[in-house]
């Protein structure tokens, strides 16, 4: 079979950031405990590596940050790559935590146009996911912004004066443009300011314009909003044999024919380690059960 190796791929500079920051922080408080409130990045394995640094994670999807900031009575806590909001902030402030903050310098930089924004009366409009802990970490209650996850979302909306228009910075880039020209079409006055990280463009540029390609593996987490939109954008892209998976594993549930042309890309938060044992296993068509060494992954 012929393997394609996608580049770029896996840890993006904001992913790498994190990590460093939540490595630093477990040397700087050896006698603390230490909490990352909720997934540093969304990938499990990183989770489990941080774990070997005596870093506990605390994640439920059923759980809002501010619940999970409750189980937190003293130590530290590390806010995620994804952002946190002023508010929580201010509540872990007030609990006595000492406070780290992981949030990647472009997600923090559309926080700040938000607040800009906002300052000058105008309504937000932020495309992004339900839940997602940037979009979450965005929103938070605030009635000056309304998210957006789809065309009805915009046709719903009631008529605003001043409108400023962004994004989640791991959306698919095809279906922003679709929603920015719907928001544009109601609002034509509106302000608009597309921030998809570079990270996230390049990755699902190098996935449009894969050709001829007859499997396309997405190694990476399935809670991985970037991960999943790679994949997406594969499908879309007219590839019928998409799959996402954690690890090298997994390659046993997928059927690979002989002379195959496989592609092969990992999303932001996925480690290096997990996709080359993918790579590997490909080209030495070897699909036995691996070893994940967890020490090997940050």
């Amino acid at each position: 079979m012929n393997v394609i190796k996608v580049n770029p791929r896996g840890y993006c500079k904001g992913v790498v950031r994190a990590v460093q920051i939540a490595k630093q922080t477990a040397k700087e408080y050896p006698d603390k405990n230490i909490y990352i409130l909720g997934m540093l990045v969304h990938n499990s394995y990183v989770i489990k590596a941080l774990n070997q640094y005596g870093i506990i994670t605390l994640d439920d999807k059923n759980k809002s940050r501010e619940e999970l900031l409750d189980q937190i009575d003293d130590g530290v806590v590390i806010f995620t790559a994804h952002g946190i909001s002023e508010r929580i902030k201010k509540i872990a402030k007030e609990k006595g935590l000492i406070t780290v903050d992981a949030t990647c310098p472009d997600v923090l930089k559309t926080q700040i146009l938000v607040h800009q924004y906002i300052a000058d009366g105008y309504h937000i409009l932020y495309i992004g996911k339900r839940n997602h802990p940037e979009a979450s970490a965005i929103c938070d209650g605030n009635e000056q912004i309304t998210l957006i996850e789809k065309v009805d979302d915009i046709n719903s909306l009631p008529h605003y004066d001043k409108v400023f228009v962004t994004n989640q910075t791991t959306m698919s880039i095809y279906d922003i443009d679709i929603l920015f020209k719907e928001i544009k079409r109601i609002y034509p006055d509106a302000v608009f300011s597309e921030e998809i990280c570079n990270a996230t463009r390049v990755r699902q540029e190098a996935i449009a314009n894969l050709k001829n390609v007859d499997t396309l593996v997405i190694v990476g987490d399935k809670a991985s909003n970037n991960s999943n939109r790679l994949a997406q954008i594969g499908k879309e892209n007219g590839i019928n044999d998409v799959h996402l998976i954690d690890d090298v594993n997994d390659l046993i549930n997928i059927k690979l024919q002989d002379g195959a042309t496989i592609a092969v890309s990992s999303g932001a938060s996925t480690p290096t380690y997990l996709t080359n044992q993918v790579i590997q296993a490909l080209e030495n068509n070897n699909f036995t059960i691996q070893q994940i060494e967890v020490e090997e992954i940050l």
